[in-house]
Order: C-alpha cells, then sequence, then structure tokens
C-alpha cells in the first residue's frame, strides 16, 4: 500500500476543518466534520487519522479508548513508515484511559508498547531538502540558516523530509530569487522527527519531516514534483504570516 500523507485528500481536508473548528471553540460542528471524515473514509489510512480525531472528542473514557484503540489497529494493518511514527502516541493514549478505567495490566502493557516506539525514526527515506539554492552532488547542507518561516530566526538544525512535495513546498517558501530546486539527500548523522509538526495536528510525524544538527549530503537533483499554483502558494504565504505559533528551534 503506498502511503502519502496528501492535504488535498478529502478526509484529511475534513480532519483539517474539524481542527480549525475545534481551535475556534466549535466543538460541536467539529465533531460533525470528524463523523463526516468518518463516513466518507474508505481506506485503513484514512480511517486511522478520523478515527484519532474522533477518540480525543470523547468525554466518556470507554469511548475514548474504543475510537483510539480502532485508530492503531487500522495504523498496524498499514505497517508502513508513513504511520510508524503514530504508534508511540496511540499506545500512550490508549495506557491513560486503562489506567483512568484502573485496568493496570492493560495500562502497563501499553506503556511498555509506547515506550518501545518512542525512538530515534525508522524511516530509511528517500529524503529531500527543497531549497533555491545552486548547489551540486556533494557540497553538504549544514545548520544555522535563517529560517524560511520567522527572518530573525537561525536554526540550530537542518531541516529535510521523505515527501518529495513537501520539499518543493519548502523550496518554494525559502527565501532567495533562484529557481525552486528540491535535492535528494543523505543524512551524516542522527536525525529526529520534527517537533513542530509531531503530534501537533496528526498522530506522530505523518509528513515524514525530520531535522538533524549533522549535515545534510546531497546526492542527486529531483527534477519531477507536484508545483503549487500561484493562488495556492499565496495562501500558504498568507497563513505563515497570520501564524502566531511558536518554532521549536
Amino acid at each position: 500500500m503506498n502511503i502519502k500523507f496528501d492535504p488535498n485528500n478529502i478526509v484529511i481536508k475534513l480532519c483539517m476543518m474539524g481542527i480549525s473548528l475545534e481551535d475556534s471553540g466549535n466543538v460541536e460542528e467539529a465533531s460533525t466534520m470528524f463523523h463526516k471524515a468518518w463516513n466518507e473514509a474508505i481506506d485503513d489510512y484514512e480511517k486511522f487519522i478520523t478515527a484519532y480525531h474522533l477518540a480525543r472528542q470523547q468525554k466518556n473514557i470507554t469511548d475514548k479508548l474504543k475510537w483510539m484503540e480502532i485508530s492503531l489497529q487500522c495504523a498496524l494493518n498499514i505497517n508502513n513508515d508513513n504511520v510508524k511514527s503514530a504508534y508511540s502516541t496511540l499506545y500512550v493514549n490508549i495506557a491513560k484511559c486503562y489506567e483512568e478505567l484502573r485496568d493496570s495490566d492493560n495500562a502497563k502493557r501499553n506503556y511498555e508498547l509506547f515506550e518501545l516506539y518512542k525512538g530515534v525514526p525508522s524511516d530509511k527515506g528517500p529524503f529531500y531538502h527543497g531549497t533555491k539554492a545552486d548547489l551540486k552532488v556533494g557540497d553538504l547542507l549544514t545548520a544555522g540558516g535563517i529560517s524560511n518561516y520567522k527572518p530573525e530566526l537561525k536554526m540550530n538544525h537542518i531541516y529535510f523530509t521523505a515527501n518529495i512535495n513537501g520539499a518543493g513546498l519548502a523550496a518554494a517558501l525559502a527565501k532567495g530569487e533562484g529557481r525552486e530546486r528540491v535535492y535528494i539527500i543523505e543524512p551524516t548523522g542522527e536525525f529526529e522527527n520534527d517537533p513542530n509538526v509531531t503530534d501537533k495536528k496528526f498522530p506522530g510525524n505523518l509528513t515524514r519531516s525530520y531535522r538533524s544538527k549533522e549535515p545534510l549530503r546531497i546526492i542527486d537533483e529531483e527534477t519531477e514534483w507536484t508545483k503549487l499554483t500561484t493562488t495556492e502558494l499565496g495562501k500558504w504565504r498568507e497563513n505563515l504570516a497570520k501564524s502566531k505559533g511558536e518554532i521549536i528551534n
């Protein structure tokens, strides 16, 4: 099953709308949106994401547990790097439910599984970095650049992704007058899930976004990815300008 996080997917769009309604205090409307997403979901990936959001909304702990376990089962059915990053989030939520239900055996078992999956990312790539810089094979990308999103911020890490369209978006938003470029890279050291996206809106790191303090080596250039229209790019820039969120550096 070839799984990729696609913000244009109808179910993901409905979940994003639900999250936005929640953020503005419209909990009932958000619930309607998540249920609509569940009814539209046709595969395990869409069901895993939607069940997670339905679980978050439940007031009754038994209902919350039921939806979290549905989400986990769908994620396990997929068995893909795109969703493995969500396992630890799901297991810890399930453990907390069992704890609240005073079922210490199941709570302990799920906390152990949470510990097992919360470590270093297992993603094997290929990995990409989007920029407007003109670079060549063998060049190293290093931390210490200026953030695309907060120009006053010097970054302590260098960022990359296993999602080629995510790298294309980064290239489109990057500073500079050069053309948009997406390079295939290999990390030269350890890397971690990008905490700016992990568990923020969706469980785990579904966009497969990572960062490292060690350099990234360019091994090739990619030329085929889905380019944003001028309107789409304008919307992204507008949303970023409005964003009040802090960057975890």
